[in-house]
């Protein structure tokens, strides 16, 4: 079987092609296609401009996938989408161009929970059996665990996800934001040398980061104040812009390995499967790994291609649905920007 996938719940355009074999094998990757929408320097991307830009992309996409992957339409057998969560307009764009594209082509529709499609693309990559998901991204900060046929909320964000803290930060230091603002600031945090006491909210199986942004940008704004650096109180050592963002990154990067590792304890497995755009942080893969060591256990995580917002992980999550007999029919083929991933009923795994 073989499907088309259509992602655009935030800035990130990805159309793919994935053929399941009809016998037992991996899937095989027909085509990944992305285009971003890149925002200047110091500014977020609006809706409804991200909206615009895949409204403008989308069929050019479509028709380059289909090219790589040297198919024509009638080889497909479905056209999956991203049915939320996310961000209203984009999500809607891409809602209407698939059901566009089923009228036309006359496929049937599979609408596709986001978290979902980045857990199930993650271990189909990396092999992982029943890991904990820890789920990191612009919009999302949760870490998850199977069972029942559900993919079960142990622990999540309770203000801002992760990657929307980091963004936030690069507006805040002007920072490009191409490739991606959190790239970024993982290169400038490589360079950082002084960590710097901030806060540091874990409550229970959550954590918190709203609180760590205010205080990170009151020290950009000091350091503003003084451009060739300031000196901490403490240690009377000069602050640079690459002590800020490393010192974010370590502080809400420690904040997660915590809760993960709760989680491993909870549901004792020795596996952690890192998925969502903040997934192919180095730093956080390495955090991640030290303790996974620690308890012996294993880290598991994709590269750029995975990791970040796809059209291949919609394709394989809604192919997956769709062998199962679940559809969309065309008059429920709307989206929604709440859709949590306990609410999909994963009918493919025991």
């Amino acid at each position: 079987m073989i499907a088309l996938g259509l992602e655009g719940s935030a800035n990130k355009l990805g159309v793919g092609v994935i053929l399941h074999p009809a016998k037992v094998g991996p899937a095989q990757i027909l085509a990944n296609i992305r285009h971003t929408f890149v925002s200047p320097p110091g500014e977020g991307f609006l809706p409804k401009d991200t909206a615009k830009h895949h409204r403008s992309w989308l069929v050019r996409l479509v028709k380059q996938a289909l090219n790589e992957a040297g198919l024509t339409i009638k080889d497909v057998d479905c056209i999956c989408y991203t049915k939320g969560p996310g961000m209203g307009a984009p999500l809607q764009s891409v809602a209407l161009a698939a059901r566009m594209l089923g009228l036309l082509w006359e496929k049937q529709l599979v609408g596709v929970n986001h978290c979902v499609g980045h857990i199930e693309m993650g271990r189909e990559i990396t092999g992982a059996q029943n890991p904990v998901v820890l789920y990191v991204s612009g919009g999302n900060t949760q870490v998850i665990a199977y069972a029942s046929q559900r993919y079960r909320i142990f622990g999540e964000v309770l203000d801002i996800a992760v990657g929307n803290c980091l963004d936030r930060f690069a507006r805040t230091l002007n920072i490009s934001n191409d490739p991606a603002p959190g790239y970024n600031i993982e290169q400038m945090a490589k360079k950082g040398r002084h960590l710097l006491d901030l806060p540091y909210t874990v409550k229970g199986m959550d954590c918190s980061f709203a609180g760590i942004l205010t205080s990170i940008d009151i020290l950009a704004a000091k350091l503003e104040r003084n451009p060739s650096g300031w000196r901490d109180d403490m240690t009377t050592e000069i602050i640079t812009r690459e002590d800020l963002c490393f010192s974010l990154q370590e502080t809400i990067f420690a904040m997660l390995v915590e809760i993960t590792e709760r989680a491993m304890a909870h549901v004792g497995s020795s596996q952690v499967l890192i998925v969502g755009g903040v997934g192919c942080n180095e730093r956080l893969q390495e955090m991640m790994g030290m303790m996974a060591k620690e308890r012996g256990g294993s880290v598991y995580a994709t590269d750029e291609r995975f990791c970040i917002d796809n059209g291949i992980m919609i394709a394989h999550a809604g192919l997956l649905a769709y062998r199962t007999g679940s559809t969309t029919p065309i008059e429920d083929s709307t989206c929604t920007q709440r859709f949590r991933t306990d609410e999909v009923l994963v009918k493919w795994r025991e």
